[in-house]
């Protein structure tokens, strides 16, 4: 079920806030509400994935119980250990033995037989949060939770489950059972829900269009230099807006039930290096990565620039593995690396001046990568970004080009807009009286009902709704 979907908007979430604020003052029923609904919401589409979290709910719930049992003795690092093995095992069989296989039948000139079995949606996201809460009480960061079905809530919780942000139980353990619901929560969220649904309908889903077309129409031969780069600057907005826009949902429908999350994106594309990229997108995953496998390795404390080398090597090619099982994410993983380690020996980051500069060779790079990423395989990639630099013969300029420009430049306008911080320039002015808060206190929510009700008409039209992390 997407949050971007008429039955999500208009009969899913409007029951289960109902049911939820009837019941607000008892704890557990509220908790046992967003339990159930969060595994009816998972079990939308396909009801026997909810089997494979349940199962992975259980298994983590039972060891969290043995490593705190047994922490001051030997056997807990086995109970660790065997917490690492199952899930990350878990996530291999369903998301990784194919490719596995198919490779290995590859290198043996032989075909192996496939499993072929369906990738759980948000398998990643679900089993990097059970692992952590394990992990995060070996380490006392946490306090065991002794109630299943509280555990269950933290791995299930429909806002996050199935495309973050990848929340760490120490962060929300307290908030299973002492938050509070306020109106301000309430009403700051549904602001940020429909901003969300704004980026992803209005802005995403149109460059969806202009990129999947000019991707596809790539497979029929050749195109010019100028339709391979707007098709190329069509994935790089969309999959931000997409995936922000998601995100900004998430938080969104946690404070409306007194949950807080941590942020997930901070205007990215104003990033003057590939580092400081890597802090402002999809920030969970690179905190998440950082707190459970670099610092683990040694991270950068240890004096062996080598070995800081390779705990970066490590990490980047678990970032590209973790967003697929193809190995246009593993070379898409490595590209990163490679340009970290970069700056790391030039210290780029604390270069004086140049600034337009440093923001044009970054982006330069993460559009590059967006194009691996978004590639079928690596022959579709190399000789796609062939065609951005005009090495086929096709030409330079593209009547298409000019006609997808006519067609949606007013939202690439708006995406070139949105990716500075002018919105949230904007809503601190309001927040903080340098506006006039009489007029934004009528403006205001006129504003978000008519960013809601163009969305929804949007909806009902039936207009292309694709969603990237889905995959993932």
């Amino acid at each position: 079920m997407l949050f971007s979907s008429i039955v999500f908007l208009f009969y899913f979430l409007p029951a289960v806030l109902l049911l939820y604020y009837l019941f607000r003052r008892w704890t557990p029923v509220k908790n046992g509400i967003l339990l159930v609904a969060s595994l009816f919401f998972y079990a939308w589409g396909e009801p026997w994935f909810v089997l494979i979290m349940l199962a992975s709910i259980v298994m983590n719930y039972i060891l969290a119980l043995l490593v705190d049992r047994y922490r001051e003795q030997q056997i807990v690092k086995f109970y660790l250990a065997l917490t690492v093995v199952l899930n990350i095992g878990l996530l291999f069989v369903f998301k990784y033995l194919d490719f596995f296989l198919r490779n290995i039948g590859q290198a043996m000139n032989r075909d192996l037989p496939l499993t072929n079995l369906a990738l759980p949606i948000g398998i990643s996201f679900f089993t990097f949060q059970a692992l952590s809460y394990v992990v995060d009480v070996y380490r006392k960061n946490g306090k065991v939770q002794k109630n299943p079905f509280y555990v269950a809530l933290y791995i299930a919780f429909f806002p996050q489950l199935i495309a973050g942000p990848i929340v760490r139980y120490a962060s929300i353990d307290e908030q299973i059972v002492h938050r509070k619901e306020t109106w301000d929560k309430f009403s700051v969220g549904v602001c940020r829900f429909i901003a969300g649904m704004g980026k992803k309908v209005l802005l995403s889903n149109n460059f969806a269009i202009v990129a999947d077309r000019i991707f596809d129409s790539y497979q029929m031969g050749g195109m010019p230099v100028m339709l391979a780069w707007l098709g190329s600057v069509a994935y790089t907005l969309q999959i931000l807006f997409d995936f922000s826009g998601y995100s900004d949902m998430a938080i969104g429908l946690g404070l409306m039930f007194g949950f807080k999350f941590e942020e997930n994106f901070n205007y990215p594309y104003i990033s003057r290096s590939i580092g400081e990229f890597w802090r402002r997108w999809h920030i969970s995953l690179g905190k998440w990565f950082k707190e459970y496998v670099y610092f683990p390795l040694g991270g950068s404390k240890v004096k062996n620039m080598d070995i800081v080398i390779r705990n970066m090597l490590v990490v980047w090619l678990c970032t590209g593995l973790w967003h697929g099982a193809e190995w246009t994410f593993i070379v898409w993983g490595l590209i990163n690396f490679a340009f970290l380690v970069f700056e790391r020996f030039i210290d780029l980051e604390n270069k004086p001046g140049h600034n337009i500069l440093k923001w044009c060779y970054t982006m330069f790079v993460v559009n590059l990568g967006w194009v691996i990423f978004r590639a079928e395989n690596l022959v579709y990639a190399g000789n796609y970004i062939k065609c951005m630099f005009g090495l086929d013969g096709s030409g330079f300029f593209s009547d298409y080009a000019w006609m997808y420009l006519r067609e949606y430049g007013i939202f690439f306008l708006l995406g070139a807009v949105f990716c500075v911080p002018i919105g949230k320039r904007c809503n601190y002015l309001i927040v903080n009286g340098k506006v006039c808060t009489a007029v934004m206190d009528v403006l205001y929510p006129i504003l978000m009902m008519g960013i809601f009700l163009i969305c929804v008409t949007y909806l009902v039209k039936g207009s292309y709704n694709p969603f990237i992390y889905f995959n993932f």
